[in-house]
């Protein structure tokens, strides 16, 4: 079984769609190979994915790869996955399957307080980061990189709570197609929308911001 490193944290009728959304990434992921799979939900809210057949191995090496995985238990030095649960002005909280605590100062996102940084870079509550475990933990330089690169480009307006075909559609909706690169996936219900050159992200927020439900941040090159 695999855990990914993702979460399903809301309910009702959105939750039955970020399943059936998850199912069919999951097959597009794995489809062609020869498993069998079943997905279900932990009681934390992380997806599993239970695996049988011939190419079990590589079906788990291509979720872990795609998703991340959610480990029983960390070793000094190596890098793992979790979700932004909450912050503070001295640090991170994330949660991969136990709660792992990254101060500001190892952050490495530059000045500021923690709750600063978060707005900075347009980390939306429940997105997937990378961190390297230790003695203070630290955001991984993998994950600080894909950071800093967000600052770069175009512009990026960030999403939770919404599918990635549900983002797509109500950008559609207001009108806005022309205005973006694409949507990037981040998380099961965390999505990045890349803005096209000359599209202002915090415009892009105002614009579709009364149609979706979500917490959405805007990070400006």
């Amino acid at each position: 079984m695999v855990v990914l490193a993702t979460k399903l944290y809301v309910e009702g009728d959105a939750r039955e769609r970020s399943l059936d959304s998850l199912r069919s990434q999951v097959e597009n992921d794995v489809g062609e190979l020869d498993v069998e799979y079943d997905v279900g939900v932990r009681h934390d809210d992380f997806p599993t994915v239970t695996l049988e057949g011939p190419d079990e191995v590589a079906a788990r090496n291509v979720l872990a790869e795609t998703w991340g995985e959610i480990t029983e238990g960390f070793e000094e030095g190596e890098t793992y996955v979790g979700t932004l649960e909450s912050w503070d002005d001295e640090g991170f909280v994330l949660d991969s399957g136990e709660d792992v605590r990254v101060p500001t100062d190892e952050l490495g996102l530059g000045p500021g307080t923690a709750t600063q940084i978060r707005e900075r870079f347009g980390l939306v509550q429940h997105v997937p980061l990378r961190f390297t475990y230790g003695e203070p933990a630290e955001l991984a330089e993998v994950e600080r990189d894909r950071l800093y690169e967000w600052t770069r480009g175009t512009g990026r307006l960030n999403v939770n709570s919404a599918t990635r075909g549900e983002v797509r559609a109500t950008v559609n909706r207001a009108g806005h197609a022309q205005d973006i690169v694409t949507v990037e996936r981040l998380g099961l219900l965390e999505q990045s929308i890349v803005c096209r050159e000359g599209t202002d992200p915090p415009g892009l927020l105002a614009a579709i911001g009364e149609y979706l439900p979500s917490e959405l941040l805007a990070v400006v090159p």
